[in-house]
């Protein structure tokens, strides 16, 4: 039988595990930590979202870039990875967001342990302290371990190493040099799903840091994401902001600064609220959007904040404002506190098999490859599908 070295312990890793034909390949997966799956169960905080419940046409729309991963994402869809979960006991359902979780009372640790309970079915061997190092002659893989380096050639490798956040789960993106260094393209990660840096005036942010911004929609460029964001002591994050990740750092590269459009109410249009506030009612304009429109006191301030009071008194500006409120970004939040990073292996360095086309029977999967998707399942889903996709071609082989 021939081997396969699979070179770290993620969601990629572990699914390309579970689906190899075991009468074909003996597998060993090495992992760098004492345990395989640190930023699975990362992940799981705060409820394990799994992948997203909406129809597979949209799914892959969510993707950057999109043809990347589509051909994968239709092969191993939301429903299929949901149907292979019920096949190892992990029972999901679509939450009120319309995201998949593991059913109430099922915990991250435990759709670890049944990951690895089949892998332990299939003869996979775990080999945990093992941080691989590189390459020697013949592309025999190098790890330093306990004991020392240690030499290791297999007739199939699979690197899953992982992005380049969340550094005290082992993902710390410390192999981009090795790959450059045999010539094969690898992009300086940078931060995706993170918090956006705003120059907050200090009055404000001394009385609204930590405050929530809800039932909102933001846009930049034309796209728009419902959602909900927090105003943080240096800036906004939140899933309404994450999705508009790839646009607002492709004008932070080309301008140095980028903007994000806030519609504090998406459901009133310009005219309705215009007729709102131009009624003179004996209130003032403050107690309108207070009581009549439901505006909170953060959103009030940001308003108040940003707009001159001349603008806060005519109701057509003061409308455009609700319904665009402008916030300028002045960069990405540190990249270590991301959800995910772009950057990596260059997709041009790999086939529609997800093989490198400078080294044969080397493999490139998850989150090391220069792809992005916003939080919601969508990074996870991702990641399982290109496992998924790499084991049918190696089981096809």
């Amino acid at each position: 039988m021939k081997s396969i070295a699979i070179i770290g312990g993620g969601p990629a890793a572990l699914m390309l595990a579970a689906m190899l034909d075991e009468k074909k390949y003996t597998v060993h997966i090495y992992e760098k930590n004492t345990a395989v799956g640190r930023k699975f169960l990362v992940a799981g905080d705060g409820g394990f979202n799994l992948t997203h419940s909406e129809d597979i046409e949209i799914f892959v729309t969510r993707y950057t870039p999109q043809y990347f991963l589509e051909e994968t994402l239709r092969a191993f869809t939301n429903k299929d990875l949901c149907d292979w979960l019920a096949g190892i006991g992990i029972e999901t359902y679509i939450g009120s967001s319309k995201r998949i979780f593991p059913v109430q009372g099922i915990k991250p640790i435990e759709v670890l342990n049944a990951f690895l309970e089949k892998l332990k079915a299939k003869g996979v061997q775990l080999h945990v302290r093992h941080e691989w190092t590189g390459w020697s002659e013949n592309n025999t893989l190098q790890f330093l371990t306990k004991e020392g380096t240690v030499s290791i050639k297999a007739d199939v490798v699979v690197y899953a190493l992982g992005g380049g956040s969340w550094k005290v789960t082992g993902s710390d993106g410390s192999w981009l040099n090795l790959f450059q260094q045999k010539s094969i393209e690898a992009i300086p990660f940078q931060a995706s799903n993170c918090s956006w840096q705003i120059q907050w005036p200090a009055m404000f942010i001394a009385k609204h840091e930590g405050k929530w911004l809800k039932n909102i929609s933001v846009a930049t460029e034309g796209r728009e994401r419902k959602g909900e964001l927090v105003i943080t002591v240096s800036g906004v994050e939140g899933g309404a902001a994450y999705a508009l990740s790839p646009l607002l750092r492709k004008q932070l590269s080309e301008k140095g600064v980028a903007e994000i459009k806030i519609d504090f109410k998406p459901t009133f249009s310009k005219e309705e609220l215009v007729q709102r506030l131009g009624v003179k009612s004996g209130k003032s304009v403050t107690e309108i959007l207070m009581k009549e429109l439901k505006l909170t006191n953060t959103q009030i301030a940001l308003l108040k904040t940003f707009l001159s009071k001349e603008d806060f008194m005519d109701a057509a500006k003061l409308a455009a404002s609700v319904k665009s409120f402008t916030l300028p970004v002045i960069d990405a939040g540190p990249i270590d506190e991301a959800i995910s990073t772009v950057g990596g292996i260059a997709l041009a360095e790999v086939d529609e098999n997800f093989q490198l086309k400078s080294l044969s029977q080397h493999y490139v999967i998850g989150e090391m490859l220069d792809w992005d998707a916003p939080t919601g399942g969508y990074l996870l889903q991702g990641c399982f599908s290109m496992g998924a996709a790499v084991a049918k071609q190696l089981n096809e082989y």
